[in-house]
């Protein structure tokens, strides 16, 4: 059940070792090397690659060592990113966890290109999308058809 790729994204967490038990027990990352920086931290990856950087959210002068902090930060949600997006396999096997750990998931189906997607909330209401390619037999969890849903123009401003 591997995450397949990604660089990175850096998640400012409210609960730093919840968030890394996140990552590790439900999407199956692993703590990685990671330079000694001013502040605690985990690099997490999978398959030797890094993907995900955690730091702690409310530390002094955040804004000086996370640049994409200013001072006045929100926290919480996921900010103008509305997602993250992962390629996967084995989508049963995240069914299983999301569904063993009692996470809220959604599923989406795009019929005409055998495209599942899993989504899931971390826990610093960061949406994670899964990405699982190429499944031709229609699983029990199909989820929102969006080839039946309503379409929406381009609103100008």
């Amino acid at each position: 059940m591997p995450i397949n790729s990604i660089n990175h994204f850096f998640i400012r967490a409210d609960d730093l070792e919840l968030t890394k038990d996140f990552y590790m027990t439900v999407l199956g990352f692993e703590v990685m090397p990671r330079p000694d920086f001013p502040f605690p931290g985990f690099w997490m990856g999978t398959n030797g690659s890094i993907q995900v950087h955690l730091g702690p959210s409310h530390i002094p002068n955040r804004e000086k060592y996370y640049i994409g902090t200013p001072e006045d930060a929100v926290d919480g949600q996921t900010g103008v990113i509305d997602h993250v997006a992962f390629l996967a396999e084995e989508p049963n096997g995240f069914i299983q966890k999301f569904t063993e750990k009692k996470l809220s998931f959604r599923p989406r189906y795009f019929p005409e290109s055998h495209l599942y997607q899993l989504f899931v909330q971390d826990p610093n209401g960061v949406m994670i999308e899964l990405n699982f390619f190429n499944i031709t037999d229609e699983p029990e969890w199909t989820g929102e058809d969006y080839s039946k849903m309503e379409r929406v123009s381009i609103i100008s401003n």
